[in-house]
């Protein structure tokens, strides 16, 4: 399978496939999420995926590598039908130095439903 050259999360676009690490295609991105002001990828948000009807939150760790033609992920098939679903966000959120590694990810998803909900 041929994905073309690696490339910036910046030319990412709504219908890019993505493949698990063992290059089955599992769905298609349908949001970027990034902070372009602070140039900060945070992961991408597939739609149209093998696992159901729901979106699903594909965090930046999880992203092996990007390419012109599709999305490689560092999980298998097995393991992305754990991907989680993008979660409404609260009503307050502080940004806490100290916060762990999981209560990032959490604040990701967060901001993964806001988009997918068009509230953001």
């Amino acid at each position: 399978m041929d994905l073309g050259d690696p490339v910036s999360y910046e030319l990412l676009s709504a219908g890019t496939p993505v493949f698990s690490s063992d290059g089955e295609q599992i769905g298609k991105v349908t949001h970027v999420l990034a902070d372009e002001h602070e140039d900060l990828f945070e992961g991408v948000v597939l739609g149209e995926h093998i696992f159901g009807e729901e979106h699903r939150f594909v965090d930046v760790e999880e992203i092996d590598h990007i390419y012109e033609h599709g999305v490689q992920l560092k999980l298998d098939q097995a393991a992305c039908a754990a991907l989680p679903k993008p979660t409404a966000n609260p009503a307050v959120m502080h940004v806490d130095p100290a916060a762990s590694a999981s209560e990032f990810r959490h604040q990701r998803l967060h901001r993964a439903w806001n988009l997918v909900s068009g509230n953001y």
